[in-house]
């Protein structure tokens, strides 16, 4: 087996610092992890989707129709508790498609309060959002400051319905495969461009990390000393992009000529046949019954 010392990224240095001192990693150090990582993921994903739980055993199209009439659903809801309702479903769902859950919760939780909550704090204050504090936070200018019972029930909604959203979307495409989902896609008539836009994009993504993966290695195999001037890194990046945009010119003429030389024509095909079964039926079933029941329960909850 490989030794521990070799997986690690940088060697423990002693602390008092009389064998060396610990560096900061560059900015090509973190191209290739971030490459390697993206690389890691999508095979995890994968492996992920040929696993034997619930919804992987689903044909593509109905859980593809299933899953957007709960995102629908979730769009229209106007209480927090019965979007809290729908994502324990959603955790439901992944534990039965054997899905680890900290695996999924991280995937959603860590980037809500990054970006969501950024966008909706500024809504709670009572200076945006007027009606009764709760969370006073002193005066501002003389006025009362501090966050109001409808500023924090309004960002609740947001980040929860949002929370929800990413669920239902990453339970698709983690336990899905690319071929069947875009094969799915255009089973529910999806125009052929699309199609061919989102498969090909995909496709040279993946390429492109590689090239840029290969070019950032090959750099950093071929320098003795390390590089003090941000300068010198700026040209190589700039070099860089020049000569990775004619690579992926030249690579999408010709994985283009390849595909039409084997019989392409804009459809996305997969090797396994997509059949709607009993269970399909039912998940179907399921999940417009789950539909009516969230939209009642919101609309009794208005009254």
């Amino acid at each position: 087996p490989t030794p521990q010392w070799l997986m690690q990224p940088e060697l423990g240095l002693c602390p008092c610092g009389c064998i060396g001192k610990r560096r900061k990693a560059g900015f090509v150090d973190k191209t290739l992890s971030g490459g390697a990582d993206l690389l890691r993921q999508a095979m995890f994903s994968d492996d992920v989707a040929g696993q034997r739980g619930l919804l992987q055993r689903l044909d593509a199209r109905v859980k593809l129709v299933g899953i957007v009439g709960l995102l629908i659903v979730a769009a229209f809801v106007r209480h927090v508790s019965v979007l809290v309702a729908l994502y324990l479903l959603t955790l439901v769902l992944a534990r039965a498609s054997r899905l680890s859950l900290a695996f999924f919760v991280k995937r959603v939780w860590l980037f809500i309060p990054l970006f969501t909550g950024v966008v909706v704090a500024p809504a709670t204050l009572n200076v945006v959002t007027h009606g009764r504090i709760l969370v006073p936070l002193g005066t501002l200018l003389g006025h009362r400051l501090g966050l109001t019972a409808q500023g924090l029930t309004a960002a609740a909604l947001i980040v929860t319905r949002v929370a929800t959203s990413i669920s239902l979307v990453l339970l698709l495409t983690v336990t899905t495969p690319w071929s069947k989902l875009l094969a799915a896609l255009r089973g529910v008539f999806v125009p052929r461009m699309f199609i061919l836009v989102l498969g090909m994009a995909y496709r040279y993504l993946f390429h492109l990390l590689s090239a840029v993966t290969d070019m950032f290695t090959a750099r950093k195999a071929r320098t003795v000393a390390r590089d003090a001037h941000a300068a010198g890194g700026r040209a190589f990046v700039a070099a860089s992009a020049g000569a990775l945009f004619g690579k992926a010119q030249a690579l999408s003429e010709d994985v283009h000529m390849a595909m039409v030389s084997r019989g392409y024509r804009g459809d996305a095909r997969s090797l396994g046949t997509l059949r709607v079964r009993f269970l399909d039926v039912q998940f179907l079933a399921a999940a417009l019954a789950t539909s009516v029941v969230v939209i009642g329960v919101d609309r009794m909850l208005g009254r």
